[in-house]
């Protein structure tokens, strides 16, 4: 029969606990920097489609016609403003207060809907002045970059509501902590993105 496995007690159990913790911490971290990656790769292949097929107009609106510059200023900034407050989320956070937690997350959701308001106001006015995705190849490949953006922007508000929930029920535990910070790195991630939809798709697109 062969003997029991020994457990260590105190500082030694406690060594080992904190060792599996970091484990487990590193690998989330880890696989959510690979799923990062394979964002930049999708949104670097939907920026070169729009790059090649922006000038094909097939005789409809370009951009010209169709972007309202200070309509997309209010979106940017709504956006860039939500990356601050998340900041601030991170530091009460960090600082151990749920409540200032919760309400940083809550405003950034708000900034964050507000920003796939202005989007769909925008996408449903293109619409309706005919220059749907059909339209053109250049209006394809527009909605296509910026649609999957908001619908990016869109899965990071419903995972912001799932992690208040979680931190109402079960606090700032650890490893609510790291989905926050996880949150955090897509958060600024898509902001980075959206820089880039703003000055290359919209602002040349204008200005060309």
């Amino acid at each position: 029969m062969s003997a029991p496995t020994h457990v260590p007690d105190g500082p030694a159990q406690f060594h080992v606990f904190e060792e599996e913790h970091h484990e487990a911490g590193g690998s989330t971290h880890l696989g959510f920097w690979i799923y990062l990656m394979s964002d930049c790769l999708i949104f670097a292949v939907l920026f070169a489609t729009y790059g090649v097929l922006g000038s094909s107009l097939a005789g409809g609106p370009g951009p010209r016609d169709l972007f309202s510059l200070p309509l997309v200023a209010l979106n940017t900034t709504l956006l860039l403003i939500s990356s601050i407050t998340y900041g601030f989320a991170m530091l009460a956070m960090y600082e151990g207060d749920q409540k200032g937690t919760l309400k940083w997350l809550a405003i950034t959701g708000a900034f964050g809907a507000g920003f796939i308001a202005v989007e769909l106001y925008e996408f449903a006015h293109m619409i309706h002045e005919g220059a749907g995705p059909q339209r053109s190849a250049f209006l394809s490949a527009f909605f296509a970059l910026v649609g999957t953006h908001g619908l990016h922007v869109t899965f990071g508000i419903v995972w912001l509501t799932t992690l208040m929930v979680q931190v109402r029920r079960r606090g700032l535990i650890a490893a609510n902590q790291r989905r926050i910070s996880c949150l955090s790195l897509f958060w600024h991630f898509l902001d980075l993105v959206w820089i880039g939809v703003f000055t290359f798709v919209y602002l040349l697109g204008v200005l060309r």
